[in-house]
């Protein structure tokens, strides 16, 4: 099994290419992944996270605890020692009560400020850069605070970063309307396994004033509800 670099001292580490869905990353960091299925999903984002990995820099996933044991099988299948790259610090493999639905809801400053301190903490630890996964099905648990999430995608772009944020999505498991919304949050969306800029991003402080015209305060449209709607 292939054993990852551990993380480099190269001040020029945030210069170097980042391959994704066919293609290098731009300037905007901030993606969106659709995938059919589990499959689909892992066929493109296994070369992405081996490769931030080999270039030493730390990876943060964040996972459905359901997938956990499937998630690092994948990693395992690629020559990652997931034992190794955990055990150095350069791999984070949290829950989604370790992150998205700590204390069993979704807060979205108590997220942001948890983003933050993982990469405050990432830069102590002397990685350069941050890769990002994260399995966004969380936001369909029945939890308070879920109906937050285009709220909260639309803001993650008002602090551009260096770090690459893949926000995974399964087609299926979501209503046609939440996706269009989705789309409409990330400046770069993967389809088919290719990445593109996507034509259909709003910038966020428009995207939001319209959010909260068409919702009104009390009137946030359901996930739950929409699920499955085509």
């Amino acid at each position: 099994m292939e054993h990852t670099s551990h993380k480099t001292d190269d001040s020029r580490e945030t210069d170097r290419p980042i391959r994704i869905g066919g293609t290098i990353l731009g300037a905007h960091r901030h993606i969106c992944a659709f995938f059919k299925s589990h499959d689909d999903q892992y066929r493109v984002l296994l070369p992405f996270i081996k490769e931030g990995l080999h270039s030493g820099e730390k990876a943060v996933h964040i996972v459905n605890p359901a997938r956990r044991d499937e998630h690092v099988r994948q990693l395992r299948s690629a020559g990652i020692d997931v034992a190794a790259v955990q055990e150095n610090g350069q791999l984070d493999l949290l829950d989604w009560a370790d992150a998205h639905l700590r204390g069993g809801h979704f807060d979205q400053n108590s997220t942001r400020s948890l983003i933050k301190e993982i990469r405050r903490r990432g830069k102590e630890q002397g990685f350069q850069r941050i890769r990002f996964v994260t399995h966004m099905e969380w936001a369909l648990e029945d939890r308070p605070g879920v109906d937050a999430l285009l709220e909260y995608e639309a803001s993650a772009n008002l602090v551009p970063s260096e770090d690459p944020v893949v926000c995974a999505y399964e087609l299926a498991n979501f209503g046609g309307g939440v996706i269009v919304d989705i789309m409409r949050t990330h400046p770069m969306i993967i389809i088919g396994g290719i990445l593109q800029e996507n034509p259909f991003f709003v910038p966020p402080n428009e995207f939001l004033r319209e959010l909260r015209a068409r919702r009104g305060p009390d009137q946030a449209t359901s996930l739950l509800e929409d699920r499955g709607r085509a």
